[in-house]
């Protein structure tokens, strides 16, 4: 991923800006992630797809995490310009009710924030095994699909934190 294929932003209003630029795939979820999970409240999410070209699973869980987090708050989720493409691997793994699909002028979207770069194996197993749990409490009928991949993600997890002596 070149960091400039992913920027995160906060306005002041609390709302989190990103724009995903590109294949979106477990390097993108890294920091969304780290954003699902931020402590404190969650003003909700507005994600500019207008320039992302796929998706994989793990990103798509991790979109899911977010939505649910914004659904408990009572905040907005939004996706904005997702191609048909996106919409359809998000319905097709049962979760595309989550979000609101909105189109916008890709030349209003924030474009400012960080990025992330460098990111170590430990976090990165934890963030595809946590992607893929939520796509499963999503809709159950992925449980078959990804039970390995969360098999194989957790089995990574154990092992790193035994490498790193947690």
């Amino acid at each position: 991923m070149n960091s400039l294929d992913l920027s995160i932003s906060t306005g002041a209003d609390g709302m989190n800006y990103v724009v995903v630029k590109g294949r979106a795939n477990f390097e993108y979820a890294v920091p969304l992630r780290e954003l699902a999970k931020r402590d404190g409240d969650f003003s909700g999410c507005r994600i500019d797809l207008s320039r992302c070209e796929a998706m994989d699973s793990t990103f798509m869980g991790v979109l899911t995490m977010m939505a649910m987090r914004a659904k408990r708050a009572n905040v907005p989720m939004e996706l904005q310009n997702a191609s048909d493409f996106l919409k359809k691997l998000l319905t097709d793994l049962g979760v595309a009710m989550l979000f609101t699909f909105t189109k916008v002028d890709p030349r209003e979207t924030a474009l400012g924030g960080s990025s992330c770069t460098g990111i170590d194996a430990l976090t990165t197993a934890k963030t595809i095994a946590e992607a893929h749990k939520s796509l499963v409490e999503a809709d159950d009928a992925n449980a078959g699909r990804f039970a390995d991949v969360i098999k194989f993600a957790e089995n990574d997890v154990n092992r790193l934190e035994k490498k790193e002596g947690k």
